[in-house]
């Protein structure tokens, strides 16, 4: 048994080095809200600093984050408990600084996260902000080239529309929060944290230690948690729990900027779960042929495994560029597509429960895992082969030069109609569940 952990800990490892899942968040929150009147037509909020909330609310804080880990141990499976010393405790006479990072260590986050004041304004009304922010201001990871990501700066006492501040604080997560956790993490954090050492994922690249807090896979056969129980160390509920309670804190205490930006920041990880790449192990392979694969790498026969994780790295990247690209083509262009409507199929909604402390796991991430074999087919019958049938072509290492959308311009109108219906079917998931989380939240908070 230990052998075929190990088998699977190795498989694990390089399927998640592709951390992201929906690319820009940004975009598609802004046409996923903007179909909700409660954050559309909402009365422009005040910018604020995180200091300033953390000062002004630091005995409720104190007291909800101390709730955290009462409602970790009881819903969260392989939970590991937040370190004593971490707790957050009220304390007026520290400086804002030291409070921010007394804060930042209660949620065990990366304690250098920016928590910049900023907006990823929406391309399709302002394709060009100006002023610009640096890149380096907001995020503590490195920009690729080909980064959708524009941001502009926003100052204190400034106001600004809830729809904006919740959908570019829906990208936030992916920005450095979750970097380096683990106590085997190039991180000082991460040795105090008691997340133990990292699960999965690649330690290697930069994005790659924050994949056990954006995947979750909660839906495996049996077979795969006895075999290898590590797969069960994944972290979105807590973040989802976490922000969702601060951002209803921040609504009932007069602090509706953060109560819109910590809102944000708990559907990014809802939205990571929406992608069946971050909700499945494997998604189009049955439990059988994992374990057959990796008990042939076991005996040196490592190549049907290797070509294995190429193919799901390449097609979880084709599957997150091409719903990015169309996305931000039709917002420049100002045009609406099925895949933006889809986004806002606010009917969609009342077809799945009310929100709840479990709603991730037992909606999202369940219905996400169930794609499984229809993603895998749809992308290998309407991507081009190359992309995501060769296991001798490494998409990731090929991205910044492929335009997908130019790609399928002549593909069989069959095939493409089939992949963008799917593509609007997972976006419009997407868009219902952020929905039904903000009502969730706005709910708790009186609103």
């Amino acid at each position: 048994m230990k052998k075929i952990a190990y088998a699977l800990g190795a498989l694990l490892g390089l399927i998640s080095t592709t951390a992201g899942a929906w690319g820009n968040h940004t975009l598609a929150a802004y046409r996923a809200l903007e179909a909700m009147p409660e954050v559309a037509n909402a009365a422009p909020v005040t910018v604020e600093a995180l200091e300033s909330f953390l000062k002004a609310e630091e005995k409720t804080i104190e007291a909800l984050l101390a709730s955290h880990e009462a409602w970790a141990a009881a819903n969260l499976q392989s939970y590991p408990p937040r370190p004593p010393k971490l707790a957050f405790v009220a304390n007026p006479n520290r400086s804002d600084e030291a409070r921010r990072l007394a804060f930042t260590h209660a949620l065990r986050i990366a304690p250098n996260s920016r928590f910049a004041l900023f907006i990823q304004p929406d391309p399709k009304l302002n394709a060009s902000p100006a002023p610009r922010l640096a890149s380096e201001t907001v995020t503590t990871l490195p920009m690729l080239g080909n980064a959708t990501q524009k941001f502009q700066p926003l100052k204190v006492g400034d106001a600004v529309a809830p729809l904006a501040v919740a959908a570019s604080a829906a990208d936030e997560p992916d920005y450095g929060l979750d970097i380096n956790l683990f106590e085997d993490s190039p991180s000082e954090w991460g040795k105090m944290y008691g997340f133990g050492t990292l699960p999965f994922g690649n330690p290697l690249l930069v994005y790659g230690s924050q994949a056990p807090f954006h995947m979750g896979f909660m839906h495996e056969n049996k077979v795969l948690y006895t075999a290898a129980p590590f797969i069960k160390r994944t972290f979105p509920q807590l973040r989802v729990y976490q922000y969702s309670t601060l951002a209803s804190l921040a609504f009932r205490t007069g602090h509706p900027y953060w109560g819109w930006r910590f809102t944000g920041l708990a559907l990014h990880y809802i939205q990571d779960l929406t992608q069946p790449y971050h909700a499945s192990l494997s998604p189009g392979d049955s439990t059988l042929k994992l374990l057959a694969i990796n008990a042939m790498a076991m005996t040196g026969l490592a190549g049907m495994k290797n070509d294995m994780v190429t193919l799901l790295s390449n097609r979880h990247l084709a599957l997150e560029k091409y719903q990015s690209e169309v996305l931000l083509n039709s917002a420049l262009a100002k045009q609406d597509t099925p895949i933006d409507q889809a986004l806002r199929q606010i009917d969609k909604d009342a077809s799945y429960p009310e929100w709840h402390d479990l709603y991730l796991r037992n909606v999202v991430s369940a219905q996400a895992a169930s794609y499984g074999n229809r993603i895998a087919q749809t992308l290998v019958e309407s991507m081009p082969p190359g992309f995501v049938s060769d296991p001798n072509y490494d998409f990731g290492a090929n991205e910044e030069r492929v335009t997908l959308v130019k790609e399928l311009a002549s593909a069989p109108t069959e095939a493409k109609l089939k992949l963008d219906g799917l593509v609007a079917e997972l976006l419009a998931n997407f868009g219902a569940h952020s929905r039904n989380a903000v009502r969730g939240i706005l709910k708790a908070s009186n609103r």
